[in-house]
């Protein structure tokens, strides 16, 4: 069980700092964790609004005894961003850039600036930080200087130690130290004098104890003392990681960015080629050299140079031309390639950087879906020994029975590692600390440094006598004790250091093999076990992103773009589940409010199911999560209202006319907006006077009778049949592929003119048009609501009714991306396990524009020539992708990008309650700021109901389906 903040403690801490202070259950969890193995459960975490915050804080913790853990942005790997004391949080207020000079090419920056930020902010002069960590859109400069980070950059521009000028550091004592050279006169006589001392009298020993190579992060950099070095206490500070004292504002240097880059993507036989090749490339001046194997870059390599491994190996230049004839030249020099290609368009360049980038969180999954973690993530060697370094780790892992993925900066000599150790079972934590022993040892004979990026933290800390040897480990301790003389900085850390597989995070979730809490999705790689689930978050923070990338299409997390909070993080939440899970924290389980309150603004958007490097799909664990927390009691108006929407709106069409009336009187309206949860913000949709399906049967409804070529007989008549072609139009039918078109809840009620619209347009297309006989439904409003028996129930009774559409092998097109998305991917995880009928529905999906792409290759849609804006849906970026439109409205002449992020509305979350504010800063992030500065004529594009009615609703404009825009320009006789 945990230690509760003692209350005397939590009282003084209130009083002295004017930031916040928090002592409760769910934000305790939501620290317990960074992006390492382990987890240390803290007392309170402390988001201070300015230096003297600091110091009240830590005179309060020294007073009561409690130790002290800053604390960025929580990417950490190692576990350093860990504690049992008071978490010093510096993202929430600490987080500015305070001046930037471009003259001196230098910036003033608190800790918590997210290093995204610097780079804009000295962008706008040409200039930039040249540490880059693949983290670099949430990582913090107060972490990257407490972990000497580095980044893919770091042959060209260095290490973060490399990069700083001056640190004002407070002391667990609050004592404030200028660290900018030597310390000064002013600075406490302790360190003064003790830090000059320790250098003197051991000269020869951090002249000669120290590996040279150009990633040793390890340990503590005594070696900056020596007076060669100007007894450099900033760079000795930095990659202390929290445990000599805290960091309040840095001075760093910027570096000037090139005019131009290109990326020469070198392919070689495996990636010890490739390390052998690495560190040759050097002398010409590359700004990155990255290695990457097969085995991390997956179906991307198919894009890439002939190759089993590659290096990504970027230049710059004054201008375009003078960066591709750097290239050229560096890949005339370079040896033993099996391809190369140069690429010189930054969207292409990002692309392929993103495959790079997100390895940390993508290697986490074996091939076969096994999870991989880190624990043995970042050693160095000197450069020119990684190729026989590689070597002999291939064998140690092989050795111990394991399977790992190599990758990272060659150039330097580093590799990170994600590797399938069994940190669930004893047995298979026995064998990472055997494995951890054996690596260090294999690391030390390479000459090299056990951490050459992420830092020690307790993932390595115990083994660095194998790096440094006894002496200079005495130094080390020395050193931490004139610091922090009553060990109150992040202990257990660097020095007397906790075990590796001590606080492992694993240790408390049940286990596995006797305890499985078994899902009601099941999805390849979780093992149908809600805590493997949840260990699918790894910590990496992309969800922490607080700005969409430029002329990207990311969605996630949008809740925690619109509210800068963790707990609305899809890392958060995850946080949450996992505490829930282990039950020390969270002691009430599913009926946890901590966990529903932070779900409560979760979007369902599944932008986290691509977005995320490990393909956490929170929507599916909120669905899980709100299954179990109502079970077996009443639950929030807004599920009853609007997941059963599909109910109630076939009961209210024939009431079509009256009840839009009702709704248009502001009495009734708010009196139904109150009944049914609804915002009173909101506009309540009309109901359309016509149902998509009344018009398609029409007056004639013994129509066309034409079956499907080769079609069972069994389609006329039956409860399951399809509706041949609608007597709405009576030519004669196309002769081309039948297709079934799916009626959505939201087509047939809300938007039947959608339906109207893609009927017209497959016809044009030469394609025969159907609709089931009976209503149908994918059950998404239950699955978002979290209402997974019924949604079931409507599942299977869907896949019943379609049966003989299924026989037929009929595809089946659906307008609507989130019931597209929910047939695809939520009913074969929730049916998929009992009932194969699931996945072969969900296999005869097509969107719209993949219909027509792929059972009309030959149409050629009419030109519109027209500008567009707008947003893909989420659902669809998610899960079904937006290539077919993105060819289809090439071809059809349609200009202009979609962009990124997500509309708000998101089904039922921007109706309810509580959720308009959150729900209209999603849709200010992107969507509406480009329909407002769309130009004369552009037409607004939004192929989901929900989309189309956020911008109608706070923007005033109508945007249109895809179906619609194509049928407005057919031909006239076509477009009955």
């Amino acid at each position: 069980m945990t230690v509760a903040m003692p209350p005397g403690a939590e009282r003084a801490l209130r009083a002295a700092v004017r930031g916040e202070v928090a002592c409760d259950a769910g934000t305790r969890a939501l620290m317990t964790m960074d992006a390492s193995n382990y987890r240390r459960v803290p007392l309170a975490v402390v988001a201070p609004r300015d230096a003297d915050d600091v110091a009240a804080a830590l005179a309060v913790c020294r007073e009561h005894g409690l130790p002290v853990v800053p604390r960025g942005g929580g990417t950490s790997i190692a576990g350093q961003a860990t504690g049992t004391g008071v978490v010093l949080d510096f993202t929430r207020h600490m987080n500015r850039v305070l001046a930037l000079d471009p003259d001196a090419g230098t910036a003033r920056v608190q800790p918590g600036v997210v290093l995204d930020d610097l780079r804009a902010a000295a962008g706008r002069h040409g200039l930039t930080f040249g540490p880059d960590p693949s983290t670099h859109s949430r990582c913090t400069l107060g972490g990257m200087i407490g972990n000497n980070a580095c980044g893919a950059h770091s042959v060209a521009w260095g290490t973060t130690a490399d990069n700083v000028r001056a640190l004002d550091v407070l002391t667990y004592r609050s004592e404030r130290v200028r660290l900018d050279g030597a310390l000064t006169a002013d600075a406490p006589p302790r360190l003064r004098d003790g830090l000059r001392t320790l250098a003197d009298e051991h000269l020869a020993l951090l002249r000669t104890g120290f590996p040279q190579l150009p990633r040793r992060i390890s340990g503590y950099a005594l070696d900056r003392l020596l007076p060669e070095h100007g007894r450099d206490a900033a760079r000795a500070f930095t990659g202390s990681e929290g445990t000599l004292g805290v960091l309040t504002e840095a001075t760093v240097r910027l570096v000037r960015a090139p005019a131009a880059r290109v990326l020469a993507v070198l392919g070689y036989p495996d990636e010890s080629a490739a390390a052998d090749a690495a560190h040759l490339l050097l002398p010409h001046g590359p700004l990155t050299v990255e290695g990457m194997a097969a085995d991390l870059v997956g179906e991307a390599g198919r894009t890439l140079p002939r190759g089993g491994a590659w290096l990504f190996v970027e230049v710059g230049g004054d201008d375009p031309d003078d960066a591709l004839a750097h290239a050229r030249e560096l890949c005339g020099a370079a040896e033993g390639m099996t391809g190369h290609a140069l690429v010189a368009d930054p969207v292409r360049q990002r692309s392929l950087w993103r495959i790079r980038e997100d390895a940390a969180g993508t290697a986490t999954r074996m091939p076969d879906g096994t999870e991989a973690w880190p624990g043995w993530e970042d050693c160095a060697v000197p450069p020119a020994r990684l190729g026989a370094y590689l070597r002999d780790f291939r064998a140690l892992l092989a050795e111990h029975g394991l399977r790992g993925t190599p990758y990272g900066h060659f150039g330097d000599g580093c590799v990170h590692a994600r590797i399938d150790f069994d940190l669930v079972d004893k047995a298979g934590v026995a064998r990472f600390r055997r494995f951890s022993e054996a690596a260090a040892d294999l690391v030390v004979s390479h000459g090299g440094s056990l951490s050459g990026e992420h830092g020690d933290g307790q993932a390595r800390a115990e083994f660095l006598p194998k790096m440094y040897g006894p002496e200079l480990i005495a130094l080390f301790a020395v050193f931490k004790d004139l610091w922090d003389p009553d060990a109150g900085m992040n202990p257990g850390m660097l020095v007397r250091p906790a075990t590796s597989v001590s606080n492992l995070r694993f240790s408390v979730l049940p286990p596995s093999n006797d305890r499985r809490v078994a899902m009601e999705f099941t999805r390849t790689g979780d093992g149908d076990d809600f805590p493997a689930a949840v260990r699918r978050c790894v910590g990496v923070g992309k969800c922490r992103t607080a700005t969409l990338p430029e002329g990207g299409s990311d969605v996630m997390c949008p809740s925690f773009r619109a509210t800068g909070e963790e707990r609305h993080s899809t890392r958060g939440r995850a946080r949450l589940l996992h505490e829930m899970l282990a039950g020390e924290l969270i002691e009430d389980g599913w009926r946890s409010t901590e966990v529903r309150d932070a779900l409560d603004l979760c979007l369902s958007c599944k932008g986290c199911r691509s977005d995320c490097p490990v393909e956490v799909d929170m929507a599916t664990y909120k669905a899980e999560f709100l299954h179990r927390h109502y079970r077996g009691r009443l639950r929030p108006r807004s599920h009853y209202a609007m997941g059963w929407l599909p109910v109630w709106l076939r009961w209210a069409a024939p009431f079509a006319g009256p009840l839009n009336l009702l709704g248009r009187a502001r009495s009734t309206s708010w009196l139904a907006k109150r009944l049914a949860g609804v915002a009173a913000e909101r506009k309540m949709p009309e109901l359309a006077s016509e149902t998509f399906t009344r018009w398609w049967h029409g007056s004639d409804t013994d129509g066309l009778t034409d079956g499907p070529p080769g079609g069972p007989a069994e389609l006329r008549g039956a409860a399951g049949t399809v509706r041949p072609e609608s007597s709405a139009d009576t030519r004669v039918p196309p002769a081309g592929p039948a297709v079934v078109l799916w009626p959505d809840t939201f087509t047939d009620h809300l938007a039947p003119e959608v339906g109207r619209a893609a009927v017209r347009v497959l016809r044009a297309a030469g394609l025969r048009v159907r609709i089931p006989d009976a209503p149908v439904c994918c059950g998404l409003t239950w699955v978002s609501t979290g209402q997974l028996t019924r949604a079931k129930a409507v599942m299977r009774r869907t896949l019943d009714r379609l049966a003989p559409l299924l026989d037929a092998g009929l595809p089946l097109v659906v307008l609507e991306p989130s019931c597209a998305a929910a047939l695809r991917a939520d009913l074969p995880e929730l049916l998929g396990a009992d009932d194969p009928r699931a996945h072969r529905l969900a296999a005869s999906v097509r969107t719209f524009a993949e219909a027509l792409e792929e059972y009309a290759p030959n149409w050629e849609p009419p030109r519109l020539d027209r500008a567009v804006t707008g947003q893909t849906h989420c659902h669809q970026h998610a899960v079904l992708g937006d290539a077919a439109d993105r060819r289809l409205r090439e071809r059809a002449g349609l200009t202009g990008a979609m962009v990124g992020g997500c509309c708000g509305l998101a089904g039922n979350f921007g109706f309810e309650e509580g959720h308009y504010e959150v729900s209209v800063a999603c849709a200010e992030e992107a969507l509406l700021p480009a329909v407002r500065s769309a130009g004369p004529g552009t037409a607004v594009l939004a192929d989901g109901f929900s989309c189309r009615t956020q911008i109608d609703q706070l923007a005033g404009v109508e945007a249109r389906h895809l179906a619609e825009l194509l049928a407005d320009a057919l031909p006239p006789e076509t477009r009955r």
